[in-house]
């Protein structure tokens, strides 16, 4: 029996379920375990609860630093707590400069100033291991009443709302790593996507804890395997399925001519800098006013039902990402 190559990108979902299983579930103080879909774990310290999330940036070295604060903020946010402080692993490749190094320190600490979270620690490496500097961040917040929101909290009734438009982080990515072979796209479009980490932004940060205020009950930070993976892990965590309308959700236009450019499909592409937060259907429309109120984009995508799954409103199923469609575009040969 052949034993099965793994694509580029994350783990199959099936495949992490499996290596997780074995794991102890029964520790006290460990109040939000790991599992498919939930962006961070949560460990109870007395009354408080301390949130733990870690991510790598490893699809692009542009703004490296920086990009890893925000992901790594992000996933703190969407259980509800404010990110607080940061360690950043940096595995540098043979050849690595001092003024590189400076750079994607610069760009780390701009990044944490902006939210207001501390560097606490970390480790720096210069290593053979790696082609291109690997940043891995480690990002903490504490909720001292102990509360949280975790992905798998919609039930049946309930609105997933999206917040802010997508792919935006996929279109950044793209704009930089493959630059040289998208040479006939609009070089306004291409200049906006290049700049989209920082305009229209990826952090959700901000929403996320609006969002919190307003009484989300679930909401999840959709990256690798974009909106697509997004919900169908926002359904899976919850036990139920989604339905989604699909002429609802927002998109981020350089993302979109990006993707056409490359042929991906943006519903399977990085879709960090977008929100999925659900709510009670009673209070949905408050929150839509108040996100509209703050300057955010913001539209019904989905409601919950009885059952598995996430469909469109025909009936006709989501395609779930297993591999992003970044990591499938930057992985083929060149022609």
């Amino acid at each position: 029996m052949n034993d099965p190559v793994l694509p580029n990108g994350k783990l199959p979902a099936a495949l992490l379920r499996r290596l997780l299983a074995p794991f102890r579930h029964d520790a006290p103080d460990v109040l939000l375990p790991p599992s498919v879909g939930e962006d961070a774990g949560v460990i109870g310290i007395g009354s408080g609860a301390l949130i733990a999330a870690t991510d790598p940036i490893t699809l692009t070295g542009r703004e490296i630093g920086g990009h890893a604060v925000l992901i790594n903020a992000n996933d703190v946010a969407v259980l509800g707590a404010r990110p607080r402080w940061f360690l950043a692993v940096f595995l540098l490749p043979i050849g690595t400069t001092e003024a590189e190094v400076e750079g994607m320190f610069e760009s780390m600490r701009e990044a944490l100033e902006t939210l207001d979270i501390v560097l606490v620690g970390g480790h720096t490496e210069v290593t053979s291991a790696v082609v291109q500097p690997v940043v891995t961040g480690q990002m903490l917040g504490f909720q001292e009443d102990g509360t949280f929101i975790r992905t798998g909290g919609v039930s049946v009734g309930d609105v997933v709302l999206q917040v802010g438009p997508a792919p935006v982080e996929g279109a950044a990515v793209l704009a930089h790593e493959m630059k040289e072979s998208l040479s006939g796209v609009d070089p306004e479009i291409l200049e906006r996507a290049e700049g989209a980490i920082q305009d229209p932004g990826i952090s959700i940060v901000a929403p996320a804890l609006l969002a919190t205020a307003l009484g989300a009950i679930a909401m999840h930070d959709p990256t690798e395997g974009g909106l697509s993976a997004g919900l169908h892990e926002m359904a899976e965590a919850s036990g139920l399925a989604l339905r989604v309308d699909q002429n609802a959700a927002l998109w981020y236009a350089p993302g979109i001519a990006l993707c056409d450019a490359v042929g991906a499909d943006p519903w399977g592409m990085l879709a960090s800098g977008t929100l999925l937060a659900a709510f009670p259907g009673a209070t949905t429309e408050r929150a839509i006013q108040r996100f509209a109120e703050q300057g955010y984009a913001v539209a019904r995508i989905a409601r919950a039902e009885a059952g598995e799954g996430v469909c469109f409103a025909n009936g006709s199923a989501l395609q779930r990402y297993e591999q992003d469609e970044l990591s499938r575009v930057l992985a083929k040969p060149p022609t």
